[in-house]
């Protein structure tokens, strides 16, 4: 995902006085560099810069610049554009605040992978090459910086392994999960080629995030399952910026000339951990979804552990509260998937033959057709989405039935008050695909809930089958035969909530139809959460289902 917007400040954070008073060749895009280095305070202000920006309710990027949430956009050029999508986000709000607050500011501008798509390569890559920002007299041209990070930085650059110290660095490190180190402008990494960046964490440990998208839309969730628990070659995760300062430079007039800039090692961050990849069990070490988590002595998933422990332990639940936004990230997963499926309708990939075989891994790939055009991790986050707020509400339902304290329900009904919220969230949550006929169908959440797990990643196949229609629905389909049969071959992989880094899968139709040769599962995982709720009263015990990711 690529380009990308700028943002915003806390209220009365800086006047605007002191920002009419800032150096008037800011106002002409040029840059000049007044510190050596980013110190607590210069981080507070960024994290309250995305902070902002984030509660400001700006639906686009370019709205979000021209904000009043912004103090600087009066400073801006006329020519200043932010557009772009989640790759360039965090990268360029950081930026822009480094610009408009005279900060040293560098990035990756290469990385190093195999395959045909680096964004997907499944063994991860390295950084080759920097872009950092010093001034040999006469300041920098702001607007060809940001330019640059917008054509050089892609989602390639975060699929690095965060244990990487030598060589060129990441710009990113891996921070220990505890109250205070998972903060606004922190960049969440999906391994399936997204990127958010967190803009508020609430006391209960939940983690607000915001993305942006090709179309430049903007769009805010909570952090969970939907971003997959990544193997450390991979990077996924939560990621804060890597401490940098200028070193060797002279002072003229107040602005710091020349010296390069030096990035801290992963050795020198006080908070650097590999905890999120390999779990925090003594002697049990993992990687991605194999390591194991616990909070003083209790076996928790990951999701529930970062909570858990982003709070300090103490995370408080409302189920009522909990339902709504989970519907809602949901329904944001939905929106993406339509515009994945489109690109593919667009260019004709469901009108070329069936390839003989599957990739080696359809998540990780090497093809770059299917690399760009198929959809198993993105239909993965979505299930995973559906899943966990399936295991999340179960088990609130039943810490409110034991009368749990974290549990802040104050209602009366709270079978009532969750169906009603359901209804709600769910009529509230559309999307609409043209069929192989030119023809509108729009489906609700109910809709895709329902058939969640016939939702075809494979791009070779008619859109009618993108998004699992049978029935009516389906009669405008074109495939062909053979591709029916891989249709129906690939159930057991639709199957899955998870997505698998390391099995083989590249079989051809046949081994696929022989269970007993592929990756996936037999049945998918529970997601009913409407059969959940209408049944509350009826189930005497939490089922302890297996949390999504571990």
């Amino acid at each position: 995902m690529r380009k990308i917007f700028a943002a915003a400040f806390v209220a009365g954070l800086l006047s605007s006085t002191a920002v009419q008073a800032q150096d008037q060749k800011t106002v002409s895009g040029i840059w000049t560099i007044t510190k050596a280095e980013w110190t607590p305070a210069d981080e507070k202000g960024f994290g309250d810069f995305v902070k902002a920006i984030g509660h400001s309710g700006c639906d686009n990027t370019i709205a979000c610049l021209r904000n009043p949430a912004n103090p600087y956009r009066g400073t801006d050029p006329k020519s200043l554009k932010f557009e772009g999508d989640c790759a360039d986000f965090p990268y360029m709000l950081r930026a822009y605040y480094a610009w408009k607050n005279g900060l040293p500011f560098g990035f990756v501008n290469g990385v190093a992978g195999k395959g045909s798509d680096i964004r997907f390569y499944g063994g991860g890559n390295r950084p080759s090459s920097r872009r950092d920002l010093v001034d040999h007299g006469g300041g920098m041209n702001a607007l060809q910086m940001l330019q640059d990070v917008h054509v050089d930085v892609s989602t390639a650059t975060y699929r690095t392994n965060p244990a990487i110290d030598d060589g060129v660095l990441p710009d990113f490190y891996s921070p220990k999960i505890q109250p205070g180190t998972i903060h606004p402008g922190t960049a969440i990494y999906d391994t399936n080629g997204h990127v958010g960046i967190v803009y508020d964490v609430e006391p209960d440990g939940r983690i607000d995030y915001m993305d942006s998208h090709p179309d430049f839309s903007v769009t805010r969730s909570v952090y969970g399952a939907q971003f997959g628990q990544s193997p450390a070659r991979l990077g996924g995760g939560l990621k804060n910026w890597r401490p940098m300062k200028l070193v060797g430079a002279h002072e003229v007039n107040g602005k710091l000339i020349g010296g390069h800039i030096e990035l801290a090692r992963n050795s020198e961050i006080p908070d650097f951990s590999m905890e999120q990849y390999t779990g925090n069990v003594a002697g049990q070490k993992g990687d991605g979804d194999g390591a194991l988590f616990q909070y003083k002595g209790v076996p928790l998933g990951f999701y529930e552990y970062v909570r858990a422990a982003i709070s300090g332990g103490s995370p408080t639940y409302n189920p009522v509260y909990e339902l709504r936004f989970g519907i809602q990230t949901i329904c944001n997963e939905m929106h993406d998937r339509v515009m994945a499926v489109d690109l593919a309708i667009k260019d004709r990939i469901d009108k070329k033959p069936e390839p003989a075989h599957l990739p080696d891994n359809v998540y990780t790939a090497g093809d770059p057709t299917w690399e760009a055009y198929a959809s198993p991790s993105r239909d993965a986050r979505l299930k995973a989405a559906f899943a966990q707020l399936y295991i999340d509400l179960e088990k609130e339902i039943f810490m409110y039935n034991q009368r749990d304290p974290r549990i802040v329900y104050d209602g009366v009904f709270l079978k009532q008050d969750l169906q009603r919220i359901y209804r709600e969230q769910a009529a509230a949550c559309t999307i609409t695909y043209t069929n192989s006929r030119g023809q509108p169908v729009t489906l609700g959440f109910e809709d895709v809930a329902q058939r969640l797990f016939r939702l075809d990643f494979d791009p070779y196949h008619c859109v009618e089958r993108r998004w699992g229609a049978i029935g009516t629905e389906a009669e405008s389909c074109t495939d062909d035969a053979t591709k029916t049969r891989w249709y129906k071959a690939e159930q057991r992989l639709r199957n899955s909530a998870d997505r698998n880094y390391t099995s083989h899968m590249g079989f051809d139709v046949a081994q696929l139809e022989k269970v007993s040769t592929v990756a996936g599962a037999d049945t998918p995982p529970t997601v009913d959460v409407k059969g959940l709720i209408d049944h509350i009263g009826e189930r005497v015990a939490f089922a302890g289902m297996k949390p999504v990711g571990r």
